[in-house]
């Protein structure tokens, strides 16, 4: 009895419809939310699937998260030794060398070895995760449009034959960090003798957003469509871009948690926003993600690919205008017989 209702749950009645025609979604934003509503333990399930893919990423950034706090900690401890005399956690050779430091300067300059190796380390650890965000990205975008997918096996079947595009995308997002970082510092110290510098300096991190709002397109598109990967790079880009104020403001509700989380332990000190912010990336972060993304970008498509394409099925998942108009005949035929 209990195996019968946890299937009712997870995959719905047999032969029963989702929805009755007065209940299907008017709109995308009814249809992300009631997409949401079911499929949110398979996104669960889907994110533990996955996350292995992200762990060297999220060791790298608690790495570099516990060390910053280290140096914080450090030089917290060294302006209360100054002060009151009182080695606290300190020991005499730290208060030797910190004593003959410039502080300031010695902070700078841990922050940038800091970010400099996290840049480094960010090649491998994002560069294998383009594979598994192309299954993800087939798997989401089905739910996200009323479809069916199975988890594990619509998943592997995505990877293997998206898994050489999926790759190439995560390669080059990989180094978007050194290049930002690189460039930025670079030619930041030439513009301290000429302005004209700040042209390239300003350009590099410009081209470096575009990228990463065009990556919002790409996992979802080669999964949907058969492009060349110059094509497929060219049409997300003139996407992102033709739609900036939407593409931004989808990227920047993703990084809400993070926000919220880091502004908490920025002011409080609480360890523990930390490790919710750890806790909702293991358990849901990612696959909430390209769900979101792939709610956004299957209107997009349609908008801009699937309505100029002759045969190709428009607004799935939504109540079409047939829906519509018997609806509107089933209440007329109700009033009459009231």
């Amino acid at each position: 009895m209990f195996g019968k209702m946890m299937n009712n749950y997870y995959y719905g009645k047999s032969g029963k419809g989702d929805f009755r025609k007065e209940d299907l979604p008017r709109n995308r934003w009814q249809l992300f939310w009631e997409m949401l509503r079911v499929r949110f333990a398979a996104l669960c399930r889907l994110n533990l699937m996955t996350v292995v893919a992200w762990l060297p990423l999220i060791v790298l950034i608690g790495y570099c998260v516990t060390t910053l706090m280290n140096v914080l900690m450090i030089r917290s401890e060294y302006a209360a030794y100054l002060d009151t005399g009182d080695l606290g956690e300190l020991t005499e050779q730290q208060i030797e060398l910190l004593a003959g430091l410039d502080l300031d300067a010695w902070m700078v300059d841990m922050a940038r070895s800091l970010l400099s190796t996290f840049c480094l380390w960010c090649i491998p650890c994002i560069a294998i995760t383009g594979p598994v965000q192309a299954g993800m990205a087939y798997v989401t975008r089905n739910w996200s449009r009323d479809e069916h997918a199975f988890i594990w096996a619509d998943f592997k079947d995505a990877l293997k034959e998206n898994w050489k595009q999926g790759l190439l995308v995560s390669a080059i997002t990989s180094l978007v960090p050194i290049i930002l970082y690189v460039g930025y510092q670079f030619y930041g110290q030439q513009a301290a003798n000429s302005i004209i510098f700040m042209v390239p300096q300003m350009l590099i991190v410009v081209i470096g957003i575009v990228w990463m709002l065009g990556v919002t397109f790409m996992y979802p598109m080669m999964v949907t469509y058969k492009v060349t990967f110059p094509q497929l790079v060219r049409n997300s880009l003139i996407m992102a871009v033709g739609r900036l104020p939407q593409t931004v403001g989808i990227r920047l509700i993703m990084l809400v948690p993070t926000v919220i989380c880091l502004a908490i332990f920025m002011f409080t000190g609480a360890l523990l926003a930390l490790l919710a912010l750890g806790a909702y990336y293991i358990l849901i972060g990612f696959a909430l993600a390209r769900f979101v993304y792939a709610s956004y970008t299957n209107g997009a498509f349609d908008k801009f690919i699937n309505s100029h394409m002759e045969g190709v099925q428009v607004n799935r998942g939504l109540a079409s205008e047939e829906d519509l108009d018997d609806e509107e005949d089933e209440e007329e035929n109700e009033q009459e017989q009231q």
